[in-house]
Order: structure tokens, then sequence, then C-alpha cells
């Protein structure tokens, strides 16, 4: 069958694509390099906006499942202008429904349920308290009666392939950095728990359910874990790390704990890579030199719209002038 992955070259973009290459489907990319000055995957690639309809056209008519995965991601990223992230994040997906009819596979996040005490599944209350997660619950909506399924996923951490992009602003990856760089890790609270999953376990889920019936939303992650309890974790990859925790000045509202049991007994997923290993992969990185400057924005979106943003007063100017 013919995959078009939306998004493909971005940080779970590039563990799909090596796993559909691998596969007995045919692969096609389409990804505006917001992050990227190149790319070089042996693939059949489409440089575009996923808001260029005229480009994008074509190339649903050639799919037979799309991953869709292109999306403005995180809280504070989104926040920098939140009308490009509901135009790219949730109307984009509006304009797919209308003119796609085969497989979607789709990303959402466990950030729609906000911040609850209970341990939360696909039937709990969702409350988004970010443009990030109520773009991403409003696209959900739009997908409701179409071939679709929906991973709700939660923070993800590890590397996705040799060539993809790290992203160094997710809680596992971040933390590793600064016990490497710092020998130091500062947790502000460290009460507040955060559903962890690695990257290469979501590309995975992806791509086994390109073809499958199953349809709806599935929350996606490997295990809850406190930032404080997974700040020892990381002390076991760095004998001397010393970790300092202080109270918090504000109410960190980012807050959840879910369950994965309705894809552990539906779609028999399970969690392969363990937070260790994320931490290893992160781990060996720098040790070998491989990531020359941590500090670098591209490794972090939010810190990279806000550098363009220097010169550039939106982010929707930025993607214009890529595409044009």
């Amino acid at each position: 069958m013919n995959v078009l992955v939306i998004g493909g070259c971005g940080y779970i973009g590039g563990a799909v694509t090596v796993l559909v290459m691998g596969s007995e489907h045919r692969v096609r990319v389409y990804d505006a390099l917001l992050y990227e000055e190149c790319y070089r995957k042996p693939v059949d690639f489409v440089f575009g906006d996923v808001r260029d309809h005229d480009r994008l056209l074509p190339l649903l008519r050639w799919a037979d499942a799309v991953v869709w995965l292109a999306a403005l991601v995180g809280e504070g990223a989104c926040a920098l202008n939140p009308e490009v992230s509901v135009a790219i994040n949730e109307d984009s997906v509006r304009w797919l429904t209308e003119n796609y009819h085969g497989r979607i596979v789709f990303m959402s996040t466990c950030s729609v349920y906000g911040a609850q005490d209970a341990v939360l599944d696909e039937s709990s209350s969702v409350k988004p308290l970010s443009v990030y997660a109520a773009t991403k619950l409003a696209a959900e909506q739009y997908l409701q009666e179409k071939n679709s399924i929906t991973f709700r996923l939660g923070t993800l951490f590890g590397v996705a392939d040799v060539f993809s992009r790290v992203r160094l602003d997710l809680v596992v990856n971040t933390l590793t950095v600064r016990a490497h760089r710092y020998g130091k890790i500062t947790v502000f609270g460290g009460d507040q728990f955060r559903p962890l999953l690695h990257v290469r376990d979501a590309a995975r889920a992806i791509v086994e359910h390109l073809v499958t019936p199953h349809s709806g939303i599935f929350n996606l992650h490997r295990q809850n874990v406190r930032i404080i309890d997974l700040a020892y974790q990381i002390r076991n990859h760095f004998a001397d790390l010393v970790i300092e925790q202080v109270p918090m000045k504000f109410q960190d509202t980012r807050n959840y704990r879910v369950s994965s049991d309705k894809a552990y007994k539906t779609l028999g997923f399970r969690a392969v890579y363990s937070i260790d290993r994320g931490i290893e992969e992160i781990k060996e990185l720098l040790d070998a030199g491989r990531i020359r400057d941590v500090e670098n924005p591209r490794y972090t979106n939010q810190s990279f719209l806000t550098t363009f943003n220097t010169h550039v007063s939106v982010p929707e100017k930025i993607m214009t002038e890529k595409i044009s």
C-alpha cells in the first residue's frame, strides 16, 4: 500500500519512516523542514506546508494511508502564536477529513486531560490547559467519523533513529543532558507525574495500525513516573549526580497519570523500550560528542521558534518564507 507520512522529518516521523521503509509498503514523506536544513533519507520526499492544499491534495490521492504528524508541538511553542497553531494543528486536520477518505493515523497528546489526580483513561473528562492541548482535542473531533485511529501519546523520550532530529526539550532527555553537562539536576516540586513513552514505541504502534480495522482513541504510555523519581533513576547512570529538590514557585498544571489498558487489551500494545534505555541513548550521544552544542535552539521547539522571532514577527511568516 502507499503510505504518506506527513511530518515525516520530525522526531516521531523519522522513526516511522524507517519502519515503513523496512516493510512491504511504499512510503512518501511530506514535510516543511521547519527544524531541519536538509533531508537525506533515501525515500520519496515532497517539500511543503500542510496549509498548502494545492501541493498536498495530489499526494492524498496517491495515498492509501496517511500518518498525520504535522503540528506545532508543545505548550510553549504553540503559545508563541495561537492563530498559527490553530491553523496548523486544527484547521489542517479539518481540511484533511474533508478531502481524504482513506486510513488516517493521527497523533494527539495526553495533555488533553489537563491536571487531574485520578488515573485517566479514554473515557475520562478532558481539560485542556494550553493552546497545544486544545488544538489537538479539536482535531480529534474532526476524525471521529473517519477511518482513523488516534493515539494520545505520553511524554516521549529517547532517540528516534540515527538520522532524525533529537529533541532535548522532553523531560527524560532534558534531565539527562543536565546530568551530563552540569553533574546536577534541580527539580522544582517533584511530585508531578508524567506518562512516559519511548519515541520508537510510538512509531511502532503507528506502523502496526496502518491497515488494521481498529479505530478510535487510545492512550499510549509505558509508565507513569514522578519527576523526582525520574531524577533518581537518572542518577543510576551518573554516579556523582547531585539532585537538588526545591519547592515550586507556582502550581505546575502539567500533572497527570494515564491508563493504556485499552491499547493493551484491544491492540495488544506493549512498550518495548525502557526509560533506562532512553537515558543511555542520550548519554551515549553526549559521551561520543555527537551533539556538539546542546544549547542549540534546533533541539527545542519553543527556543527555536523564539530565536526566529528575534528576526521575524511570527512563526507563520517563517513557514511562509520557507515554502514560497
